[in-house]
């Protein structure tokens, strides 16, 4: 019987292997990047906190609590000039996502209609959304900023207009659009009806994530069986039957308080002034312009063969556009749109250009006057646009690896 051979003893670790050998090198070297970096910010935080010493200063951010005095046109939360600087912050950071959330979305809509339509085989309609995308793209969005903004208001009628001896009107009854703004009706829980509204709410929560589980069924069987669900009215149906039926059965404990002109302005209703009118259409149309080309790159990206064979299966042109052609030119789409959504994310910081109270005019303006806070609010103010940048990046990186090829 013969003797099981003993293994081979291993080698002796050694420092020099940190270096010379392949297993070790890559890590030393990050190891040694990792401290250089943290040397480097540690001797500039040190030197900056002694500059600050020499001048008289220190690095607090107490300030936030501080009354802040100073008004804010339009906000999302209760909020007065006793209220802090804080609060201040807080709701400029409202009105920036707000601004960012309406943009993205209309910028996608319209880039998506432009860029498919730069395709069209229609020679005015392709040449119309060329000279929309060559025009805006071509401008700098501060002029289309305040460009939008003199529009809004040298073209609409002042509150005013509306009275007696005005020939100006709301619109289907119940909208006023003016040189101060548009209002809209208010929707408003009746008096002991707060609970009811919750309800709603929750209906609605329940409703929408029904249409997501919904398409995603409809999704799964149509690439198993190539069965094709309906989607759109299904999803509507979802959306509107089970709300509108809780609606009557829950009492419908919600009114609407409509606009009407008081004084000399108009007095109820949701106001929604026209610097965030004029910069949510200027950042959306100029985005879009960019988002379009992006589209029409992804379409093109798409081998001709593939449309050639959903028209010779027999499939109509928007059903081989929604089923053949954008499924696949997403995969090229979403990378760069990414890159738009957080540019527009940023160039709503533009928003002091016509008075839209953001968090670059509060946080990083009115804030940092008062108080000489600047260090402290400019790394506050720069702190915020990299976490939302990165929120928007993280959700979109998301959305595109959950549809890229899987592969073997």
């Amino acid at each position: 019987m013969s003797a099981i051979p003993d293994q081979p003893a291993r080698d002796k670790f050694q420092l020099s292997q940190l270096i010379y050998d392949t297993r070790y090198r890559s890590l030393t070297i990050q190891i040694f990047a990792f401290i250089l970096l943290a040397i480097a910010l540690f001797w500039l935080g040190r030197n900056t906190v002694i500059n600050l010493a020499a001048l008289g200063k220190d690095f607090d951010f107490g300030f936030l609590g501080q009354r802040a005095g100073y008004d804010i046109n339009q906000s999302l939360i209760p909020y007065s000039s006793a209220s802090s600087h804080g609060r201040a912050a807080l709701v400029g950071i409202l009105n920036t996502m707000l601004v960012a959330a309406l943009g993205c979305t209309l910028a996608l809509v319209v880039g998506t209609i432009a860029g498919v339509l730069r395709l069209s085989n229609n020679w005015l309609v392709a040449k119309i959304m060329t000279v929309y995308v060559e025009t805006f793209r071509n401008v700098p969005v501060l002029l289309w900023i305040i460009a939008f903004f003199a529009i809004l208001n040298e073209s609409t009628p002042s509150p005013r207009d509306f009275g007696e001896n005005g020939d100006a009107s709301l619109l289907f009854g119940s909208i006023a659009i003016t040189n101060r703004g548009v209002y809209i009706p208010r929707p408003t829980p009746l008096d002991g009806a707060s609970w009811a509204v919750w309800v709603l709410v929750a209906i609605v929560v329940v409703s929408i994530a029904a249409i997501i589980v919904y398409r995603g069924y409809a999704r799964r069987q149509q690439q198993s069986t190539g069965r094709i669900l309906p989607v759109f009215r299904v999803s509507l149906a979802l959306f509107f039957v089970p709300a509108v039926i809780a609606f009557f059965l829950l009492g419908m404990p919600l009114s609407l308080d409509y606009p009407e002109l008081g004084g000399f302005n108009f007095q109820g209703g949701i106001m929604m002034r026209n610097s965030l009118i004029a910069l949510w259409l200027a950042l959306s149309l100029y985005t879009g312009a960019f988002i379009a080309e992006i589209v029409r790159g992804g379409i093109l990206s798409v081998s001709k063969g593939q449309t050639e064979a959903a028209f010779a299966l027999g499939l109509r042109p928007s059903r081989t556009m929604n089923l053949v052609i954008l499924p696949q030119a997403l995969r090229v789409i979403i990378p760069p749109l990414i890159s738009q959504f957080l540019n527009l994310t940023k160039n709503s910081s533009l928003a002091i250009a016509v008075g839209y109270m953001d968090v670059r005019s509060t946080l990083g303006g009115i804030t940092i006057n008062q108080t000489g806070r600047e260090l402290e609010g400019m790394l506050l103010l720069g702190l915020f646009y990299l976490v939302l940048s990165l929120i928007i990046s993280a959700g979109m990186n998301f959305y595109n690896s959950s549809i890229k090829l899987k592969e073997r």
